[in-house]
């Protein structure tokens, strides 16, 4: 974003984000080729940064939890995302009080959420996350 709306987000004067630019107190900013002072967006970029969730239904597929959440992990990089947050959970995918889930969906480190299958995310009510 530019410069002048960086400022007005950030409810100061131009010039005052000007300063902050100058003495290197805007994170990610630069100068484009135009002469222009470019200021990252977090919002896109929080976008890059993805929490990989994994679960499986018993105990006795934990093997399979850890390759799932590798799977996703790899993939999620591949694909050019930033895996910020893996989580893995045992649990139902009719319960609807996992607390690891519901943590992960509280959190605001990530833009994008990577499961191998909607059914790991939810059994029933997944139309409410599609985008």
């Amino acid at each position: 974003m530019k410069l002048s709306q960086y400022a007005r987000n950030e409810g100061i004067t131009y010039k005052g984000a000007y300063l902050r630019w100058k003495k290197g107190r805007i994170p990610g900013a630069y100068l484009d080729g135009t002469g222009h002072v470019v200021v990252p967006d977090p919002k896109v970029e929080n976008l890059r940064n993805a929490a990989v969730y994994a679960r499986v239904s018993t105990n006795r597929q934990k093997e399979d939890l850890e390759r799932q959440a590798e799977r996703m992990a790899a993939f999620a990089n591949a694909a050019g995302y930033r895996v910020v947050k893996v989580v893995k959970e045992v649990g139902s995918g009719v319960n609807d009080h996992r607390v690891k889930l519901t943590r992960l969906l509280e959190s605001d480190e990530w833009g994008t959420l990577v499961v191998e299958h909607k059914d790991r995310l939810t059994r029933v009510g997944f139309e409410w996350f599609a985008s």
